[in-house]
């Protein structure tokens, strides 16, 4: 990746890092993923070949406010997100607009415009049959599935279900312990910067 787009990516991780939503408090069930690591994790998945800048598509399923959904767009051809709690997907608008005036503030490329973020249930067919008429994406056309800890098991078998041969599932929030799911292979002895484990669908 060119350093401005590097720059960039750092630049709005620092910004949603600094509005993560935590452990605590009466959001404790929903938490933002550190987009500094995921950043980190970027150079990884290009090099391996799993990610293809300009040409691999996106889908964060269980995307809360799109904040990975932006820091993939300037890697990506298309970035979508998933989330079932409309609330929680309502934050992504003014969150945009700040992170879009610090980014022209700095002299900085805005996210391209490729984001597609929908509300609904990941593991719902109809759900998929949207995504294709809205965003011209099939489940089986991602190439690069996205989840917190939450519910990665569900996804694991959506996934060996539904994926193409070869897509690759990104699980955020595994640490020591990486667990075997059946139909993906594990690709990652350790996490990647200790927190991403990475599986492809054999």
């Amino acid at each position: 990746m060119h350093d401005r787009t590097m720059d960039t990516l750092f630049r709005i991780a620092r910004f949603y890092d600094q509005r993560k939503v935590g452990d605590l408090g009466f959001l404790g069930f929903r938490r933002s993923s550190d987009l500094t690591r995921l950043v980190a994790c970027l150079g990884a998945l290009i090099q391996k070949g799993l990610l293809t800048p300009g040409d691999s598509t996106f889908l964060d399923m269980g995307c809360a406010d799109g904040r990975v959904n932006v820091l993939l767009s300037y890697v990506t051809a298309k970035s979508v997100g998933v989330e079932l709690d409309e609330w929680t997907l309502d934050d992504y608008s003014g969150l945009r607009r700040d992170l879009d005036r610090v980014l022209l503030d700095e002299g900085l490329p805005l996210p391209p415009d490729n984001i597609s973020l929908v509300h609904g249930d990941t593991m719902d067919p109809a759900l998929h049959e949207r995504l294709r008429r809205e965003t011209g994406l099939g489940f089986e056309d991602f190439d690069l599935f996205y989840t917190y800890l939450t519910m990665y098991e569900e996804f694991a078998e959506l996934i060996k279900e539904k994926a193409r041969k070869g897509a690759v599932f990104m699980v955020y929030g595994l640490e020591r312990i990486l667990p075997r799911l059946e139909g993906l292979r594990l690709l990652t002895m350790e996490p990647l910067e200790g927190i991403v484990a990475l599986y492809q669908k054999e």
